[in-house]
C-alpha cells in the first residue's frame, strides 16, 4: 500500500449536477466552524473543528459537474507530531457519468500509510464522504423533485 493516497467511490443515483453542487456545499457536509466561500475557482475558506483541527484550502480546479480541486495551503491539526503534515496536499472530486448512475471519487492526494495522519485521517473521511456527502447528495435529490 506504499503511496497510495486516501480514496473513497460512491455511486449514486443523482446527477453530476446534483453530485457537484453538494461537494461545494461544504457546511452541508462538514461538521464544524467554516470561514469563507467555498462555491467557486480561487475561493478560500478554513475549517476548524475544536482546537485539534484548523485547515485553509484554496479552491484550484473547478469544472461544473466534473471536477472540484482544493489545495491545503495551512493546517494545524494538534492530533499529529507534525502538525502541518496536511500543507500542500490536495482534496480532490472528481465527478463522471457512469451509465445511468453518478459516480463520486475523493482523493486526498498526499495522505500516504507512510505519514502519522493516514489511518485518523482515512477513518474521518470515510465517514465525511460514505455518511455525510452521501446523504447530502440524497436530500439535494429529494429537495429537488
Amino acid at each position: 500500500m506504499v503511496g497510495t493516497d486516501i480514496t473513497y467511490t460512491l455511486l449514486v443515483d443523482q446527477s453530476p449536477e446534483v453530485a457537484f453542487n453538494a461537494v461545494n456545499n461544504v457546511r452541508g457536509w462538514w461538521t464544524g466552524d467554516i470561514q469563507g466561500s467555498t462555491d467557486k475557482l480561487n475561493d478560500v475558506f478554513t475549517y476548524r473543528y475544536k482546537d485539534f483541527h484548523y485547515s485553509k484550502q484554496k479552491i484550484v480546479e473547478f469544472i461544473p459537474g466534473k471536477k472540484i480541486v482544493w489545495l491545503v495551503t495551512d493546517s494545524s491539526l494538534d492530533f499529529l507530531k507534525n502538525k502541518s503534515e496536511w500543507n500542500g496536499t490536495k482534496i480532490i472530486f472528481d465527478i463522471a457519468k457512469k451509465g445511468d448512475k453518478t459516480e463520486v471519487r475523493f482523493t486526498h492526494l498526499g495522505i500516504t500509510p507512510e505519514i502519522e495522519c493516514f489511518d485518523k485521517c482515512s477513518n474521518a473521511w470515510g465517514s465525511y464522504i460514505n455518511s455525510s456527502l452521501l446523504n447530502l447528495i440524497t436530500t439535494l435529490l429529494s429537495k429537488i423533485k
